[in-house]
């Protein structure tokens, strides 16, 4: 089973998180893709930009942060942060 939990914050305070579950074959950067996707359309928001940033700290901790700068349009908090919490 792979979970990848997501939280959003605004100073410094969780205001809503969720846990999403995938029990495919796909590829990992595939459930996360998908669990991110899921995630948003639950929260409302646009897909974030993965940027460089995003990208080796997911690599190096199974988590990262998208503020604003990942958002095309404007957001109502100042960050989402998604977490890997279960992997297969």
């Amino acid at each position: 089973m792979f979970r990848l939990w997501a939280k959003v914050f605004e100073n410094n305070h969780m205001l809503r998180d969720l846990c999403v579950g995938n029990d495919s074959d796909d590829t990992r950067t595939h459930k996360i893709f998908r669990a991110l996707e899921e995630i948003c359309v639950r929260f409302d928001l646009s897909s974030p930009i993965w940027l460089d940033k995003n990208i080796s700290e997911f690599k190096r901790h199974n988590k990262t942060r998208f503020t604003q700068d990942n958002f095309i349009e404007s957001i109502d908090f100042d960050y989402l942060e998604i977490q890997v919490i279960e992997e297969d």
